[in-house]
């Protein structure tokens, strides 16, 4: 069991998501907003973590088993270790089926990560 808090990059207001974040051109961010996207960047600035979010993402109905994306090079405990990461990080979410645990990359998540990355509009 994880001490570790999620920080998702994502809130809710109650009429949909928000992202956590403005564009990082809009202003300068808050510490707040800045833990939350240091930690999403952390989480994928690991090779091997960057690779398994790209293989959920990439993978057939956007989820995948671990037993479909575990060949990245390390060991099996290692790339659960990662997936753990990612979760935390709020990147990726999971469900138990029988004996296997599948991940999801929510497009949300995506929604969230391109408008953290955008350029915000110019002022007219």
């Amino acid at each position: 069991m994880s001490n570790a808090e999620v920080l998702p990059l994502l809130e809710t207001d109650g009429q949909g998501v928000v992202p956590c974040c403005p564009p990082l051109t809009e202003r300068p961010m808050t510490a707040d907003e800045a833990e939350t996207a240091a930690r999403m960047f952390k989480a994928l600035g690991d090779p091997v973590r960057l690779r398994l979010f790209s293989a959920v993402a990439s993978h057939e109905a956007g989820e995948a088993c671990v037993c479909d994306i575990s060949d990245v090079g390390v060991s099996q405990p290692t790339v659960s270790h990662h997936l753990k990461k990612l979760k935390e990080a709020g990147l990726l979410t999971s469900e138990r089926r029988g004996t296997w645990v599948y991940y999801r990359v929510e497009p949300s998540v995506f929604a969230a990560m391109g408008q953290l990355l955008a350029t915000a509009p110019a002022a007219a």
